[in-house]
């Protein structure tokens, strides 16, 4: 299935769970108060990296709660793939790198986007949908926003010291920028709160770490 059929397949599926909630075209959020159904879940979100919870049926919901869009299924389908592939890479760097400040950063990758797998995941269950399994997005090449390929994951896996460093700054450099733009795609046309909090989250944390690992790379290769 071709990466737009799949989105379609997406948005029919949307459309159907969440009937008045569905959209046509550029939706804007709702922004009104909302009263939750017997029909669909509506999913009232927690604080990013949190678990949200499934509103009662009968509940009032306040203005800005969630408001599920196909853009933000896509997205939580795409962006749990692709922080696994990132925690895995993270994982194989206490054994293999030589630098302090690469042990660091990858502590920090990980602190980041395991809480966050967690939260989407959570996020596609109370919507009734699969999570994702392994690191690949379905319909997507191999290197798709900046995803490794299974060739550079191995050569990663057989690197030590001061090659791994640079091999690892380098790839999770292009993974950083390729969840850069998932998260402005996000952003664009996602409508649900935690989805976008969580895009809003990503983009700038990836953005400040992304510098880091220039400055980092360009004082190991110097």
């Amino acid at each position: 299935m071709s990466a737009w059929r799949a989105v379609g397949v997406v948005f029919v599926t949307m459309t159907v769970m969440l009937g008045s909630a569905g959209c046509t075209g550029d939706p804007e959020p709702d922004r009104g108060h909302r009263v939750a159904g017997t029909d669909a879940p509506v999913i009232v979100p927690g604080r990013p990296g949190e678990a949200g919870r499934t509103a009662r049926p009968g509940e009032s919901l306040g203005p800005g709660e969630s408001h599920p869009s196909a853009a933000d299924v896509v997205f939580a389908e795409g962006m749990i793939p692709h922080h696994r592939q990132a925690l895995e890479m993270a994982g194989l760097v206490p054994e293999r790198a030589a630098d302090a400040a690469v042990k660091a950063l990858a502590a920090r990758i990980a602190a980041a986007q395991e809480p966050e797998v967690r939260t989407m995941a959570a996020w596609l269950r109370a919507l009734g949908r699969e999570v994702p399994t392994g690191h690949s997005h379905a319909g997507a090449s191999p290197g798709a926003y900046g995803m490794a390929t299974p060739e550079q994951l191995n050569r990663l896996r057989r690197a030590r010291g001061r090659e791994f460093d640079v091999l690892f700054l380098r790839l999770m450099i292009t993974h950083h920028e390729g969840a850069v733009r998932m998260s402005g795609e996000e952003l664009r046309a996602g409508t649900d709160r935690t989805m976008l909090a969580m895009a809003q989250d990503i983009m700038d944390g990836q953005r400040i770490e992304i510098n880091r690992m220039r400055d980092l790379l360009a004082k190991i290769t110097r």
